[in-house]
């Protein structure tokens, strides 16, 4: 495996950030870190990126210690941080075709600038550009390297509709090119586009890991949305089947899916008023093998 986490502990003072985590990352392959925000995410992606010691535990990319092979491991590495980094004055251009200097790995500056779709803001500065033109810069800076295992963290956070297109499309094109892709995010509806192998993360702990066919099981139930906190007790008198709230408007009824079920499931929640938001057949949804899995806790 490219990337081998294996009893990972990280501690601030008291405070567990990472709960002895284990997991690992194949080679061309893209492997989401998904949970909510302080699951422990970006503290495991700095201690892989060798940007933070493990308090205990131990990590290895491509086949190298983060820390001790820091050096050795930058230049077969692309990074992305979830904050930017880049200097406020510095323009785009610039900076890109300084990065790809320093790695040295013959990735043209202005080709990459024009593939992230950038090359309209190419003259602007840092503190000038949107987040998600920010996020785009930061992806460019991170494929400078040509990297051999790129990680990303949070990639898709404020950019629109066509730039959130154009990172997929990349993100598939590194790991159809053999690059390992470990990409940190809580966004379900991105991980579950992008995700080749998943790792849900909740409270520093690893709950569950594994490629996203093993985590998403195909549907014997009815999965439906609508209005968080209907009386599922009611609903389930109704059809004669127990019917499960994971939060936030997700429900599930232990029937297989059928025309009829659904007819009757509209019609209950068209007589209490209620809204049906979306129905779920075949595949659970991502965020509904979350649920499942964390008992339905964020």
């Amino acid at each position: 495996m490219s990337v081998a986490v294996n009893d990972l502990t990280v501690r601030y003072g008291e405070v567990v950030a990472v709960d002895r985590a284990s997991f690992t990352a194949p080679e061309g392959a893209v492997t989401v870190v998904l949970g909510p925000n302080g699951a422990g995410k970006t503290s495991t992606l700095e201690v892989c990126e060798g940007f933070r010691s493990a308090t205990s535990g131990t990590v290895t990319v491509l086949g190298l210690d983060p820390r001790r092979n820091r050096s050795l491991l930058t230049s077969q590495m692309g990074v992305m941080l979830q904050g930017g980094g880049v200097y406020p004055s510095a323009r785009v251009r610039d900076v890109v075709r300084h990065f790809c200097a320093l790695h040295g790995r013959g990735v043209e500056a202005d080709g990459l600038i024009e593939r992230l779709g950038l090359s309209g803001r190419a003259g602007s500065t840092w503190r000038r550009l949107s987040g998600g033109e920010q996020q785009r810069v930061s992806l460019a800076l991170a494929l400078a390297a040509a990297p051999r295992v790129a990680f990303l963290d949070e990639p898709t956070s404020g950019v629109d509709i066509d730039g959130r297109d154009t990172i997929r499309a990349i993100v598939a094109e590194l790991a159809t090119g053999g690059t390992t892709v470990v990409l940190a995010t809580h966004e379900m509806d991105e991980a579950e586009r992008m995700a080749d192998h998943v790792v849900m993360f909740r409270a520093g702990r690893v709950l569950a890991s594994g490629p996203i066919a093993s985590i998403v099981r195909q549907r014997n139930r009815l999965g439906f949305r609508s209005s968080p906190g209907l009386d599922v007790a009611a609903l389930g008198a109704h059809l004669g089947s127990v019917v499960a709230d994971y939060g936030s408007g997700t429900y599930e009824i232990a029937h297989a899916p059928s025309a009829d079920l659904v007819a009757r499931v509209t019609a209950w929640l068209d007589s209490m008023t209620l809204p049906l938001h979306g129905i779920d057949m075949g595949h659970e949804s991502l965020e509904s093998a979350y649920r499942r899995i964390t008992g339905g806790a964020q």
